[in-house]
C-alpha cells in the first residue's frame, strides 16, 4: 500500500466531503428531507473519518487496528442520527420538494464518485482504514442514486414515504459499513498481538 498516496487521497476526500456536507445538510433542512439528512450527517462523518485516517496512517499496526475499530463505531453516528430523524418524521411523512432533492443528490454524487475514483486502488486493502475510506465513499454514491429516484418518485407521488425508506436504506448501508471495518479492524488486531 502505498502510504503517501492514500494520505493525499484522503486528504481531499475528507476535505471534498466536508465541503458538501454544509451544501447537503442547508437543503436537507430547508426542505424536510430524511435522505438528504441523512447522507448529509454521512458526509460529516466521511470528513471526520479521512481525517482520522491521515493522522493514523504512520501508527504502528496495533494502534490502527484499534483506529479501526473507533471508525466502526463512528460510522454508526450517520445510521443512528437518520434513525431519530426518520422517526420524528414517521407521523406526518411530508414530501420533500422532488427537483432540489435531486439535484442535490446529484451533485453528492458527482462528490462520491469522484471520491470512490480516487480511492479505488485501495478497496482491496487489507488494512481496515484504507478499507473504511473506500467503503464510505462507495455506499455514498449508491446512496445518492437512491436519493436521485427518490426525488423522481416524490415528483410522480407526492409522498414522503420513499424520502423514509431511502433515509433507513441509507441507514443500513452505515451499519452494514461499520460492521465490516469492525471485522476488518478486529483482524488486523488479532494478528498484532501474534
Amino acid at each position: 500500500m502505498d502510504e503517501r498516496f492514500l494520505r493525499r487521497a484522503v486528504c481531499i476526500v475528507g476535505l471534498a466531503n466536508l465541503c458538501y456536507f454544509f451544501v447537503e445538510f442547508t437543503v436537507a433542512r430547508r426542505i424536510g428531507s430524511v435522505s438528504l439528512f441523512a447522507d448529509s450527517v454521512d458526509f460529516l462523518e466521511d470528513a471526520a473519518v479521512n481525517g482520522l485516517i491521515f493522522f493514523a496512517l504512520g501508527w504502528s499496526a496495533r494502534r490502527r487496528a484499534r483506529m479501526g475499530m473507533l471508525l466502526a463505531g463512528l460510522l454508526l453516528v450517520p445510521a443512528l442520527a437518520t434513525l431519530w430523524t426518520a422517526w420524528q418524521k414517521f407521523n406526518v411523512p411530508t414530501p420533500p420538494q422532488p427537483w432540489l432533492l435531486s439535484a442535490t443528490g446529484l451533485g453528492a454524487l458527482v462528490v462520491n464518485v469522484s471520491c470512490a475514483w480516487l480511492l479505488a486502488r485501495f478497496r482491496g486493502s487489507r488494512d481496515s482504514l484504507s478499507r473504511a475510506a473506500f467503503l464510505s465513499a462507495r455506499n455514498d454514491a449508491l446512496a445518492n442514486v437512491a436519493i436521485i429516484a427518490t426525488g423522481l418518485l416524490t415528483l410522480r407521488w407526492s409522498s414522503g414515504w420513499p424520502d423514509l425508506v431511502v433515509g433507513i436504506a441509507i441507514a443500513a448501508l452505515n451499519a452494514d459499513a461499520a460492521k465490516e471495518v469492525w471485522e476488518t479492524a478486529r483482524g488486523e488486531a488479532h494478528q498484532a498481538r501474534s
